[in-house]
Protein backbone atom coordinates (compact mmCIF):
# COMPACT_ATOMS: atom_id res chain seq x y z
CA UNK A 1 0.00 0.00 0.00
CA UNK A 2 1.20 3.51 -0.74
CA UNK A 3 -0.03 6.81 0.63
CA UNK A 4 0.94 10.08 -1.00
CA UNK A 5 2.22 13.08 0.88
CA UNK A 6 -0.94 15.08 0.33
CA UNK A 7 -3.07 12.57 2.12
CA UNK A 8 -0.63 12.46 5.02
CA UNK A 9 -0.71 16.23 5.36
CA UNK A 10 -4.51 16.17 5.29
CA UNK A 11 -4.53 13.72 8.12
CA UNK A 12 -2.04 15.91 10.01
CA UNK A 13 -4.21 19.00 9.63
CA UNK A 14 -7.31 17.14 10.80
CA UNK A 15 -5.45 16.06 13.93
CA UNK A 16 -4.39 19.62 14.66
CA UNK A 17 -0.74 18.94 14.36
CA UNK A 18 1.85 21.05 12.74
CA UNK A 19 4.36 19.88 10.15
CA UNK A 20 7.15 20.61 12.56
CA UNK A 21 5.90 17.98 14.96
CA UNK A 22 5.87 15.43 12.12
CA UNK A 23 9.56 15.84 11.50
CA UNK A 24 11.39 12.63 12.08
CA UNK A 25 14.03 12.51 14.69
CA UNK A 26 17.54 11.79 13.60
CA UNK A 27 18.49 8.17 13.43
CA UNK A 28 21.15 8.75 16.06
CA UNK A 29 18.56 9.76 18.66
CA UNK A 30 16.43 6.72 17.89
CA UNK A 31 19.38 4.40 18.23
CA UNK A 32 20.37 6.04 21.51
CA UNK A 33 16.84 5.68 22.87
CA UNK A 34 16.65 2.04 21.78
CA UNK A 35 19.97 1.22 23.39
CA UNK A 36 18.84 2.91 26.58
CA UNK A 37 15.61 0.90 26.59
CA UNK A 38 17.44 -2.46 26.44
CA UNK A 39 20.54 -1.54 28.45
CA UNK A 40 19.28 -2.62 31.86
CA UNK A 41 16.61 -4.92 33.25
CA UNK A 42 13.31 -3.13 33.63
CA UNK A 43 14.68 0.42 33.90
CA UNK A 44 12.54 3.48 33.17
CA UNK A 45 12.87 4.74 29.62
CA UNK A 46 13.98 8.34 29.01
CA UNK A 47 11.41 10.86 27.92
CA UNK A 48 11.02 11.21 24.20
CA UNK A 49 8.81 13.36 21.95
CA UNK A 50 5.51 11.82 21.12
CA UNK A 51 4.83 10.23 17.79
CA UNK A 52 2.01 11.66 15.85
CA UNK A 53 -0.35 10.03 13.44
CA UNK A 54 1.79 10.97 10.48
CA UNK A 55 4.64 8.85 11.77
CA UNK A 56 2.29 5.92 12.27
CA UNK A 57 0.96 6.42 8.78
CA UNK A 58 4.47 6.59 7.43
CA UNK A 59 5.25 3.26 9.05
CA UNK A 60 2.21 1.81 7.38
CA UNK A 61 3.32 3.27 4.08
CA UNK A 62 6.49 1.18 4.21
CA UNK A 63 4.45 -1.98 3.60
CA UNK A 64 4.78 -3.01 -0.09
CA UNK A 65 1.71 -2.66 -2.23
CA UNK A 66 1.06 -6.28 -3.15
CA UNK A 67 -2.55 -6.65 -2.10
CA UNK A 68 -5.72 -6.14 -4.11
CA UNK A 69 -7.43 -2.66 -4.50
CA UNK A 70 -9.83 -3.60 -1.72
CA UNK A 71 -6.88 -3.81 0.63
CA UNK A 72 -6.03 -0.15 -0.16
CA UNK A 73 -9.44 0.95 1.01
CA UNK A 74 -9.10 -1.06 4.20
CA UNK A 75 -5.70 0.48 4.83
CA UNK A 76 -7.07 3.98 4.34
CA UNK A 77 -9.80 3.38 6.87
CA UNK A 78 -7.24 1.92 9.27
CA UNK A 79 -5.15 5.05 8.85
CA UNK A 80 -8.10 7.27 9.76
CA UNK A 81 -8.69 5.16 12.89
CA UNK A 82 -5.06 5.38 13.92
CA UNK A 83 -5.09 9.14 13.51
CA UNK A 84 -8.26 9.49 15.56
CA UNK A 85 -6.86 7.38 18.40
CA UNK A 86 -3.59 9.30 18.31
CA UNK A 87 -5.45 12.59 18.49
CA UNK A 88 -7.50 11.50 21.47
CA UNK A 89 -4.85 9.92 23.66
CA UNK A 90 -1.54 10.65 22.06
CA UNK A 91 0.81 8.39 20.20
CA UNK A 92 2.57 7.37 23.41
CA UNK A 93 -0.58 5.64 24.60
CA UNK A 94 -0.40 3.32 21.60
CA UNK A 95 3.23 2.98 20.64
CA UNK A 96 5.06 4.30 23.67
CA UNK A 97 8.27 6.25 23.55
CA UNK A 98 10.43 5.64 20.48
CA UNK A 99 7.71 3.56 18.87
CA UNK A 100 8.11 0.69 21.36
CA UNK A 101 5.45 -0.94 23.49
CA UNK A 102 5.34 0.62 26.95
CA UNK A 103 7.00 -1.48 29.64
CA UNK A 104 5.24 -1.95 32.92
CA UNK A 105 7.26 -2.34 36.07
CA UNK A 106 6.81 -5.88 37.42
CA UNK A 107 6.73 -6.59 41.12
CA UNK A 108 9.03 -9.34 42.31
CA UNK A 109 6.99 -12.37 43.44
CA UNK A 110 8.82 -13.66 46.51
CA UNK A 111 6.63 -16.76 46.82
CA UNK A 112 7.39 -17.75 43.25
CA UNK A 113 11.09 -17.33 43.88
CA UNK A 114 10.89 -19.50 46.96
CA UNK A 115 9.17 -22.20 44.98
CA UNK A 116 11.75 -22.04 42.23
CA UNK A 117 14.74 -22.32 44.53
CA UNK A 118 13.03 -24.80 46.89
CA UNK A 119 13.38 -22.63 49.96
CA UNK A 120 9.83 -22.95 51.16
CA UNK A 121 9.60 -24.51 54.56
CA UNK A 122 8.41 -28.08 54.57
CA UNK A 123 6.53 -29.67 57.44
CA UNK A 124 7.59 -33.08 58.78
CA UNK A 125 5.67 -36.01 57.30
CA UNK A 126 4.43 -37.22 60.69
CA UNK A 127 3.48 -33.79 62.00
CA UNK A 128 -0.20 -33.37 62.64
CA UNK A 129 -1.84 -30.38 61.07
CA UNK A 130 -4.15 -28.19 63.11
CA UNK A 131 -7.06 -29.59 61.14
CA UNK A 132 -6.11 -33.15 62.01
CA UNK A 133 -5.47 -32.37 65.66
CA UNK A 134 -8.86 -30.89 66.39
CA UNK A 135 -11.97 -30.67 64.22
CA UNK A 136 -13.54 -27.34 63.58
CA UNK A 137 -16.50 -26.13 65.57
CA UNK A 138 -18.77 -26.64 62.59
CA UNK A 139 -17.57 -30.19 62.09
CA UNK A 140 -18.18 -30.96 65.78
CA UNK A 141 -21.69 -29.62 65.45
CA UNK A 142 -22.42 -31.53 62.25
CA UNK A 143 -20.98 -34.94 63.16
CA UNK A 144 -21.20 -36.08 66.79
CA UNK A 145 -18.28 -38.05 68.16
CA UNK A 146 -18.78 -41.84 67.91
CA UNK A 147 -18.31 -43.62 71.20
CA UNK A 148 -17.60 -47.30 71.72
CA UNK A 149 -20.15 -49.34 73.64
CA UNK A 150 -19.59 -49.63 77.35
CA UNK A 151 -19.13 -53.41 77.19
CA UNK A 152 -16.45 -53.23 74.47
CA UNK A 153 -12.96 -53.48 75.87
CA UNK A 154 -9.98 -51.80 74.30
CA UNK A 155 -8.22 -54.38 72.11
CA UNK A 156 -4.79 -55.36 73.32
CA UNK A 157 -2.49 -56.11 70.42
CA UNK A 158 -0.48 -59.27 70.81
CA UNK A 159 3.29 -58.88 70.52
CA UNK A 160 4.79 -59.50 67.11
CA UNK A 161 5.95 -63.02 66.32
CA UNK A 162 9.55 -61.92 66.14
CA UNK A 163 9.28 -60.52 69.68
CA UNK A 164 8.13 -63.81 71.16
CA UNK A 165 10.87 -65.96 72.71
CA UNK A 166 11.75 -69.11 70.78
CA UNK A 167 10.98 -72.36 72.58
CA UNK A 168 14.25 -74.27 72.76
CA UNK A 169 13.41 -76.55 75.65
CA UNK A 170 14.28 -80.20 75.22
CA UNK A 171 12.67 -83.19 76.90
CA UNK A 172 14.46 -85.29 79.46
CA UNK A 173 17.34 -84.55 81.78
CA UNK A 174 20.68 -83.07 80.83
CA UNK A 175 23.16 -85.56 82.22
CA UNK A 176 26.18 -83.93 80.58
CA UNK A 177 26.80 -80.64 78.77
CA UNK A 178 24.68 -80.88 75.64
CA UNK A 179 23.57 -84.50 76.34
CA UNK A 180 19.94 -85.20 77.27
CA UNK A 181 18.54 -88.46 78.61
CA UNK A 182 14.84 -89.24 78.02
CA UNK A 183 13.38 -92.19 79.93
CA UNK A 184 9.94 -93.81 79.84
CA UNK A 185 8.37 -97.00 81.12
CA UNK A 186 5.51 -98.86 79.43
CA UNK A 187 3.49 -101.55 81.22
CA UNK A 188 4.28 -104.22 78.62
CA UNK A 189 5.63 -107.26 80.52
CA UNK A 190 8.24 -109.25 78.67
CA UNK A 191 7.83 -112.86 77.58
CA UNK A 192 8.22 -115.44 80.32
CA UNK A 193 9.71 -118.01 78.00
CA UNK A 194 12.77 -117.96 75.80
CA UNK A 195 12.22 -116.70 72.29
CA UNK A 196 12.99 -118.98 69.41
CA UNK A 197 15.12 -117.56 66.64
CA UNK A 198 13.70 -119.88 64.04
CA UNK A 199 12.16 -116.89 62.23
CA UNK A 200 15.74 -115.62 61.69
CA UNK A 201 16.82 -118.95 60.20
CA UNK A 202 18.37 -120.01 63.49
CA UNK A 203 16.00 -122.84 64.45
CA UNK A 204 18.22 -124.38 67.08
CA UNK A 205 18.72 -121.21 69.08
CA UNK A 206 16.61 -119.69 71.81
CA UNK A 207 17.09 -116.31 73.38
CA UNK A 208 16.39 -114.90 76.81
CA UNK A 209 14.21 -111.81 76.22
CA UNK A 210 16.03 -109.94 79.02
CA UNK A 211 19.17 -109.94 76.93
CA UNK A 212 17.58 -108.17 73.99
CA UNK A 213 18.25 -104.50 73.37
CA UNK A 214 16.18 -102.92 70.58
CA UNK A 215 17.86 -99.80 69.24
CA UNK A 216 17.41 -97.22 66.53
CA UNK A 217 19.32 -94.05 65.61
CA UNK A 218 18.40 -90.67 64.16
CA UNK A 219 21.19 -89.25 62.05
CA UNK A 220 22.15 -86.07 60.24
CA UNK A 221 21.77 -87.76 56.85
CA UNK A 222 20.87 -90.96 55.13
CA UNK A 223 23.95 -91.32 52.93
CA UNK A 224 26.25 -92.62 55.67
CA UNK A 225 30.00 -92.10 55.68
CA UNK A 226 32.24 -90.15 58.01
CA UNK A 227 30.26 -86.93 57.51
CA UNK A 228 27.08 -88.43 58.92
CA UNK A 229 26.66 -88.69 62.66
CA UNK A 230 23.94 -89.88 65.02
CA UNK A 231 22.41 -87.14 67.13
CA UNK A 232 19.93 -89.49 68.85
CA UNK A 233 20.11 -93.12 69.99
CA UNK A 234 16.98 -94.83 71.25
CA UNK A 235 16.94 -98.19 73.03
CA UNK A 236 14.27 -100.41 74.61
CA UNK A 237 14.55 -103.52 76.76
CA UNK A 238 12.40 -105.50 79.15
CA UNK A 239 13.22 -104.44 82.64
CA UNK A 240 11.78 -105.20 86.06
CA UNK A 241 11.72 -101.82 87.76
CA UNK A 242 11.45 -101.92 91.59
CA UNK A 243 8.98 -99.04 91.56
CA UNK A 244 7.14 -99.27 88.25
CA UNK A 245 7.20 -103.05 87.96
CA UNK A 246 7.92 -105.22 84.98
CA UNK A 247 7.61 -103.57 81.62
CA UNK A 248 9.37 -102.11 78.63
CA UNK A 249 12.00 -99.53 79.48
CA UNK A 250 12.71 -96.86 76.84
CA UNK A 251 15.85 -94.76 77.05
CA UNK A 252 16.91 -92.13 74.55
CA UNK A 253 20.11 -90.14 74.26
CA UNK A 254 20.00 -86.84 72.35
CA UNK A 255 22.74 -84.28 71.85
CA UNK A 256 22.07 -80.56 71.42
CA UNK A 257 25.67 -79.67 70.52
CA UNK A 258 28.23 -81.37 68.32
CA UNK A 259 30.73 -81.52 71.17
CA UNK A 260 28.45 -83.82 73.17
CA UNK A 261 28.76 -86.72 70.73
CA UNK A 262 31.57 -88.41 72.64
CA UNK A 263 29.58 -88.28 75.88
CA UNK A 264 26.61 -89.86 74.12
CA UNK A 265 28.73 -92.71 72.75
CA UNK A 266 30.20 -93.43 76.19
CA UNK A 267 26.77 -93.45 77.83
CA UNK A 268 25.38 -95.83 75.22
CA UNK A 269 28.34 -98.15 75.79
CA UNK A 270 27.31 -98.45 79.46
CA UNK A 271 23.95 -99.88 78.40
CA UNK A 272 25.64 -102.82 76.67
CA UNK A 273 26.91 -106.01 78.24
CA UNK A 274 29.03 -108.74 76.71
CA UNK A 275 25.96 -111.01 76.37
CA UNK A 276 23.63 -108.31 74.98
CA UNK A 277 21.81 -109.20 71.78
CA UNK A 278 21.09 -106.22 69.56
CA UNK A 279 17.90 -106.05 67.56
CA UNK A 280 17.00 -103.45 64.94
CA UNK A 281 15.22 -102.90 61.62
CA UNK A 282 17.89 -102.67 58.92
CA UNK A 283 20.35 -101.78 61.66
CA UNK A 284 22.85 -104.40 60.56
CA UNK A 285 23.38 -102.50 57.30
CA UNK A 286 22.97 -98.91 58.48
CA UNK A 287 22.79 -98.13 62.23
CA UNK A 288 25.52 -100.47 63.48
CA UNK A 289 28.12 -99.52 60.82
CA UNK A 290 27.40 -95.84 61.46
CA UNK A 291 27.99 -96.21 65.22
CA UNK A 292 31.14 -98.23 64.54
CA UNK A 293 32.49 -95.32 62.51
CA UNK A 294 31.60 -92.75 65.16
CA UNK A 295 33.30 -94.79 67.89
CA UNK A 296 36.38 -95.10 65.74
CA UNK A 297 36.52 -91.37 64.97
CA UNK A 298 35.99 -90.49 68.65
CA UNK A 299 38.86 -92.85 69.61
CA UNK A 300 36.55 -94.79 71.95
CA UNK A 301 36.54 -98.57 72.25
CA UNK A 302 33.71 -99.92 70.13
CA UNK A 303 31.25 -101.82 72.39
CA UNK A 304 29.26 -103.15 69.41
CA UNK A 305 32.00 -105.36 68.09
CA UNK A 306 31.41 -109.03 68.90
CA UNK A 307 27.75 -108.58 69.92
CA UNK A 308 25.02 -110.73 68.41
CA UNK A 309 22.61 -108.84 66.18
CA UNK A 310 19.12 -109.91 65.09
CA UNK A 311 17.88 -107.74 62.23
CA UNK A 312 14.09 -107.94 61.86
CA UNK A 313 13.96 -106.56 58.32
CA UNK A 314 14.99 -109.75 56.57
CA UNK A 315 12.54 -112.14 58.29
CA UNK A 316 9.76 -109.60 57.75
CA UNK A 317 10.51 -109.54 54.04
CA UNK A 318 10.47 -113.32 53.80
CA UNK A 319 7.08 -113.54 55.50
CA UNK A 320 5.24 -110.51 54.08
CA UNK A 321 6.81 -109.69 50.74
CA UNK A 322 4.00 -109.28 48.24
CA UNK A 323 1.34 -109.16 50.95
CA UNK A 324 1.48 -105.36 51.30
CA UNK A 325 2.86 -102.61 49.10
CA UNK A 326 6.21 -102.62 50.91
CA UNK A 327 7.92 -103.87 54.02
CA UNK A 328 8.71 -100.57 55.67
CA UNK A 329 8.43 -100.44 59.45
CA UNK A 330 5.52 -97.98 59.25
CA UNK A 331 3.64 -100.39 56.95
CA UNK A 332 4.15 -103.32 59.32
CA UNK A 333 2.92 -101.17 62.20
CA UNK A 334 -0.29 -100.33 60.36
CA UNK A 335 -1.07 -103.68 58.75
CA UNK A 336 0.38 -106.23 61.16
CA UNK A 337 0.43 -104.56 64.57
CA UNK A 338 -2.55 -102.23 63.98
CA UNK A 339 -0.62 -99.25 65.29
CA UNK A 340 -1.54 -95.91 63.76
CA UNK A 341 0.73 -92.98 64.48
CA UNK A 342 -0.72 -89.50 64.91
CA UNK A 343 1.21 -86.34 64.04
CA UNK A 344 4.28 -88.39 63.22
CA UNK A 345 7.35 -86.71 61.75
CA UNK A 346 8.90 -88.89 59.03
CA UNK A 347 12.44 -90.02 59.68
CA UNK A 348 13.60 -88.34 56.47
CA UNK A 349 12.88 -84.94 58.08
CA UNK A 350 14.90 -85.64 61.21
CA UNK A 351 18.20 -84.22 59.86
CA UNK A 352 16.58 -80.90 58.94
CA UNK A 353 14.90 -80.66 62.36
CA UNK A 354 18.16 -81.12 64.23
CA UNK A 355 20.12 -78.71 62.01
CA UNK A 356 17.39 -76.11 62.47
CA UNK A 357 17.77 -76.39 66.24
CA UNK A 358 21.55 -76.05 66.00
CA UNK A 359 21.12 -72.80 64.03
CA UNK A 360 19.03 -71.28 66.81
CA UNK A 361 15.58 -72.43 65.77
CA UNK A 362 12.75 -73.88 67.80
CA UNK A 363 12.91 -77.32 69.39
CA UNK A 364 9.35 -78.26 68.42
CA UNK A 365 10.40 -80.44 65.49
CA UNK A 366 13.19 -82.00 67.53
CA UNK A 367 10.68 -83.12 70.15
CA UNK A 368 8.64 -84.75 67.39
CA UNK A 369 11.79 -86.57 66.26
CA UNK A 370 12.17 -87.92 69.80
CA UNK A 371 8.55 -89.12 69.75
CA UNK A 372 9.16 -90.83 66.40
CA UNK A 373 12.26 -92.59 67.72
CA UNK A 374 10.38 -93.63 70.86
CA UNK A 375 7.69 -95.36 68.81
CA UNK A 376 10.26 -97.07 66.60
CA UNK A 377 11.91 -98.96 69.45
CA UNK A 378 8.53 -99.89 70.95
CA UNK A 379 7.46 -101.26 67.58
CA UNK A 380 10.63 -103.35 67.36
CA UNK A 381 9.83 -105.06 70.66
CA UNK A 382 6.29 -105.89 69.56
CA UNK A 383 7.38 -106.93 66.07
CA UNK A 384 9.89 -109.40 67.54
CA UNK A 385 7.14 -111.21 69.47
CA UNK A 386 4.81 -111.20 66.45
CA UNK A 387 7.50 -112.72 64.20
CA UNK A 388 8.22 -115.41 66.79
CA UNK A 389 4.51 -116.20 66.96
CA UNK A 390 4.08 -116.18 63.18
CA UNK A 391 7.00 -118.56 62.74
CA UNK A 392 5.62 -120.92 65.41
CA UNK A 393 2.21 -120.97 63.70
CA UNK A 394 3.81 -121.68 60.33
CA UNK A 395 5.74 -124.60 61.82
CA UNK A 396 2.60 -126.00 63.43
CA UNK A 397 0.67 -125.85 60.16
CA UNK A 398 3.53 -127.55 58.34
CA UNK A 399 3.58 -130.34 60.93
CA UNK A 400 -0.18 -130.88 60.54
CA UNK A 401 0.14 -131.15 56.80
CA UNK A 402 2.94 -133.70 57.09
CA UNK A 403 0.92 -135.82 59.49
Amino acid sequence: MSLDLAKLRALQKQAGRSDAMATERPARERDTAGATAFAGPRRALPAAPMLDAATAAASLAAVPDTAAPTANAAAASATHRVAAVADASGADAIFGPDGLAPSRPQRTDLDALRRLIALRERKPAGAATPASRAPSAGARDRAPTARAPAHTATPVHAPALRDRPIDRSLPGEEIAPGLHLIQAHLPLPGPREALSLAFAKRPDECLDPRRLLFFDTETTGLAGGTGTRAFMIGAADWHDDPVLGDGLRIRQLMISTLSAEAAMLREFARWLAPDTVLSSYNGRCYDAPLLNTRYRLARIANPLSGLDHVDLLFPARRLYRGVWENCRLATLERELLRILREDDLPGSQAPAAWLQFLRGGSSALLRRVAAHNHQDVVTLAELMQRLVLACAQAQAEAALQES
